[in-house]
């Protein structure tokens, strides 16, 4: 399997497909790259090279016992854009993915970047506190953590019905695909499934806002209730001068699942754009 030694040594697996304009997706808590199932090959197939890797702890990716602050992570990030030694870069992240592109930017400059697209992100600060009083409760970061302790498998095929947006009647995707999602989750190691809770909830990306100096399109789903579109999709587009905000009326928080047609119709033509 392909690997890339990241600034410590860490091995991060990475799908390397096609040809033209890179493209790197960066996926979302507590998945791995091939949670771009619907993306990676149509966006290949529309004509961009497309890579995709695990974040480490996750999926193929070493399962290091630390590293999972965000500054860890965008040298890892910048570890996989220089090992490749691509330019003219646009890079697309999810949910916990767009943190690392927020801290990329202004940690290494945006170097190699010309476009970024923040999908149902994390940024630009989720934690409530006093001068975040829109936020999400600390009580519950803590309750998952607990929860994930307590009981992973559990914990994640719960947490499933919110992140698809399932309801009593029905659901927007099978239950196939759930159960598949829930086994890329019980790859990653529970320390870095832990860990990464507290780096999304407590890492204040909302003065790495200003170093998005290339055209960006921020996407939420206002249904979203893992990631609520006040604090994260709304603020982020407010934080970026010149961002194209789109909602998704009624989605969910995984719309590269629930969405994925609208979602990569909507990438494709920005990335054309």
């Amino acid at each position: 399997m392909p690997f890339i030694a990241a600034h410590d040594g860490a091995k991060l697996f990475f799908k390397d497909w096609g040809r033209g304009r890179p493209v790197v997706l960066i996926h979302g808590w507590p998945l791995d790259a091939d949670m771009w199932e619907f993306q990676q090959r149509t966006v290949t197939e529309a004509g961009f090279r497309t890579i995709a890797y695990d974040r480490r702890g996750f999926g193929r990716s070493d399962q290091t016992w630390d590293g999972y602050d965000y500054d860890t992570l965008a040298d890892d990030l910048k570890s996989v854009l220089d090992a490749l030694d691509v330019q003219d870069v646009a890079l697309v992240g999810f949910s916990m993915g767009g943190g690392e592109i927020a801290r990329y930017m202004s940690r290494h400059g945006g170097a190699r970047v010309t476009r970024a697209a923040l999908v149902s992100s994390v940024t630009p600060y989720m934690l409530k506190t006093a001068d975040n009083p829109d936020g999400v409760d600390p009580a519950v970061f803590d309750g998952m953590i607990a929860g994930l302790k307590k009981d992973r498998p559990n914990f994640m095929a719960t947490f499933a019905k919110t992140f698809f947006g399932v309801g009593m009647l029905s659901s927007p995707v099978s239950s196939d695909l759930i159960e598949w999602t829930g086994t890329l989750a019980m790859r990653g190691s529970p320390k870095a499934t832990t860990a990464c809770v507290t780096a999304f909830a407590e890492t204040d990306f909302r003065a790495d806002m200003a170093a998005f100096r290339v055209p960006t399109l921020v996407i939420h789903g206002d249904a979203d209730r893992t990631v609520p579109i006040d604090v994260s999709g709304k603020a982020t587009a407010a934080a970026i001068p010149g961002a194209e905000f789109v909602v998704y009326d009624g989605a969910p928080h995984a719309v590269p699942f629930t969405h994925a047609e609208r979602l990569n119709a909507d990438l494709i033509t920005f990335l054309k754009g």
